[in-house]
């Protein structure tokens, strides 16, 4: 969510029963093949020293003590709350900084509930598989089967819950209200999940695309499945039997609660706090919850599903959520059943991250291990890196173990395959959210030493990657571990990008979508049409000011762009006028006003047709000028790259959704 702002304008992460335990929908991943005999290979320079640090308080603390609070001065973070546990042992759990800054609050890991945004899905998907251990779930059974309303059919699939977990369920993104601070403004989930259904961009099972609607539908089935609110059947089944006293779904908070709620803080904690953030739809990221409750969540789930004699699921039914569903290669992290992996040296983790505007939070288990990492930060300067930061610095320090693939060495030529610019698998294509793509594409290209870089990758000093083959289609970071997978299709062609996060994957765009191509292509309409107006209000303001002056007359051979083509190019410049405005806006706000955004599109949207419209005289009138004999070469280009322009933006604005239906981002 940190990203709303870049996302709507840059001009936007089990089953028990036998009868269920099918096996996973996924499409055939086209695994990583041994590398070829005759490669070279070079050690990588990425292995760890050997050495481990003790894992025990003392160390552990001091680690902490030094990373965090440097953390939070560099990146202006108010508070964080963290915990470490080993074996089911707590090792670490503290509070650092402030839940409120005015108030001099300080964090208690025990009772200072933060808003953990995306981790809200575990809880969600737990709920889902407790239902489908009682027989009152199919995960494999079509949604619109537990659902009163109707998920539109697309490429001849049913979405399954299994795709729901596994984030491919091949939905769109949205943003509309889906994140807001004014409680009047909230709608039921039912309501906000028929309102804002979006259109299925892939066919189920087949390609990642992360998405927080499909966790609301799930959570809509749960509510629907166990006639309770689902916030009160998460409360019932999970936090009471847990004992998790300081959790809820609840938004607002509960009275009783809302005084252990951390503020949050958007843009510096000079300033006022957020306010309550409330995530739409609720089962995707509307937890709050503390250190000392996540531990407990973590333990149960360690412990095969059950703490303390309470048990909230079955160990298969935990076993199976986290077990491999959906990959391209064996040699990347894997979404599991709602969790996914992260992988540093040789640990093996399985968790989630969450993020809203202000709140930044990690938590992760590792089972061989028997580890707990949480970390939840609430100020909207974490968002960047402090979680990797936090999570390789421990993995380094105490489990430095790490077992290096090494470099291999290939034609050069067949590794430019990869070569090319390319979009998340997470986007919104038939929204206004579209208008941003090409503005978020990243450009892979490989050099002549056969070194990949993907400009959109940067490592946590800023710099971009540098990417070196481990294997056929495969790459790993030079100095890291981060690894790239190239899925081909059926002719051999790459067409997407696999990496470290399974959720999203990175889709090659068509050379007419290049942002290289469009962002000049923009630039260049943009001057022209900026020159004709520029032009006219000169005429004009000659005749209003000089008006004792002989008008000015063109020189024979030479005329004057007629009324169709100058109106549409005003029309043009007001439609960028007016999406400078909102980006200007976007920035000044603490959090989007979407009636406001709506208004703005609504503008825009009229502007854009009337610029259209005349977009179409311009277009004749560059036609017509070089069937006249009697103009000059140079009136029959000006005329033709006015058209031209207005041709362009025409394009541009139908094809990224400018004009279309106003409430749809």
């Amino acid at each position: 969510m940190t990203r709303l702002r870049t996302l709507l304008f840059l001009p936007a992460l089990c089953i028990l029963v036998p009868a269920l335990a099918l096996p996973p929908q996924t499409p055939v991943p086209i695994k990583n093949p041994a590398p070829p005999a005759a490669a070279e290979a070079k050690p990588s320079p990425t292995t760890p020293p050997p050495a481990a640090h003790p894992l025990e308080k003392a160390d552990l603390a001091a680690f902490f003590d030094g990373l965090v609070p440097l953390q939070m001065e560099r990146s202006d973070v108010a508070g964080a709350t963290v915990l470490v546990m080993k074996d089911g042992q707590e090792l670490l759990k503290k509070g650092y900084g402030y839940a409120d800054v005015t108030k001099k609050a300080p964090v208690d890991p025990d009772t200072t509930m933060f808003r953990l945004a995306s981790i809200s899905k575990l809880f969600t998907w737990v709920s889902v598989m407790q239902l489908a251990e009682q027989g009152k779930l199919d995960i494999d059974a079509d949604v619109n089967n537990y659902l009163d309303f109707k998920i539109a059919p697309a490429f001849g699939k049913p979405i399954t819950l299994r795709n729901l977990m596994t984030h491919t369920g091949g939905f769109e993104e949205v943003l509309h209200d889906i994140l807001i601070v004014d409680p009047k403004k909230t709608t039921s989930l039912r309501d906000f999940l028929i309102a804002y259904q979006p259109r299925r961009m892939y066919p189920p099972g087949e390609i990642p695309a992360y998405s927080n609607y499909g966790v609301g539908l799930a959570g809509y089935i749960v509510q629907r499945i166990s006639l309770e609110p689902f916030e009160q059947y998460v409360s019932e089944h999970i936090f009471l039997p847990l004992g998790m006293k300081h959790s809820s779904f609840n938004e607002p908070m509960t009275a009783e609660l809302a005084p252990y709620v951390s503020d949050g803080y958007r843009a510096t904690t000079e300033k006022p706090a957020l306010g309550f953030e409330i995530f739409q739809p609720a089962p995707a990221g509307g937890v709050s919850s503390t250190a000392g409750d996540m531990e407990k969540f973590g333990l149960a789930l360690l412990n095969g599903g059950e703490l303390d004699g309470h048990r909230i699921l079955k160990t298969e039914t935990r076993d199976l959520m986290w077990t491999r569903q959906f990959d391209t290669s064996d040699l990347l992290p894997p979404m599991c059943m709602g969790f996914y992996q992260t992988w540093r040296n040789d640990l093996r983790f399985i968790g989630h991250d969450g993020d809203l505007i202000a709140f930044h939070s990690m938590f992760l288990m590792e089972p061989t291990q028997k580890l707990i990492v949480f970390v939840s930060y609430n100020s909207a300067g974490s968002a960047s890196r402090n979680r990797a930061e936090l999570l390789d610095g421990f993995a380094d320090r105490y489990f430095p173990a790490y077992t290096a693939l090494p470099f291999q060495t290939f034609p050069v030529k067949e590794l430019k395959d990869i070569a090319g610019n390319y979009q998340a698998t997470r986007r919104a294509d038939s929204t206004k959210l579209a208008i941003s793509n090409p503005a978020s594409q990243g450009v892979a290209s490989v050099d002549k030493d056969g070194v990949l870089t993907l400009d959109l990758d940067k490592d946590l000093r800023g710099h971009t990657r540098k990417w070196k083959p481990i294997g056929k289609d495969l790459w790993q970071a030079e100095d890291d571990q981060p690894r790239i997978f190239a899925i081909r299709d059926s002719s051999g062609k790459i067409v997407r990008l696999a990496v470290n996060f399974p959720g999203v994957q990175y889709q090659r765009v068509p050379w007419y979508e290049h942002k290289t191509l469009i962002g000049v292509s923009l630039a260049v309409s943009l001057l022209i049409l900026l020159a004709v107006v520029i032009a006219s209000l000169i005429r004009l303001g000659r005749r209003l000011f000089f008006r004792n002056r002989p008008p000015l007359k063109p020189q024979p051979g030479t005329e004057w762009l007629t009324i169709g083509p100058r109106v549409a190019t005003f029309f043009w410049i007001i439609v960028t006028i007016w999406l400078v405005a909102l980006s200007v806006n976007l920035q000044n706000e603490a959090l989007p006003s979407f009636p406001v955004i709506q208004r703005y599109f609504s503008l825009m949207n009229w502007f854009s047709v009337l610029a259209v419209f005349f977009s179409i005289f311009a277009l004749l009138a560059g036609i017509r000028a070089w069937r006249r004999t009697d103009l000059r070469v140079i009136s029959r280009v000006k005329f033709s790259l006015v058209a031209a322009a207005c041709v362009f933006l025409t394009w541009y604005s139908i094809h990224w959704n400018l004009i279309g239906p106003v409430h749809r981002f």
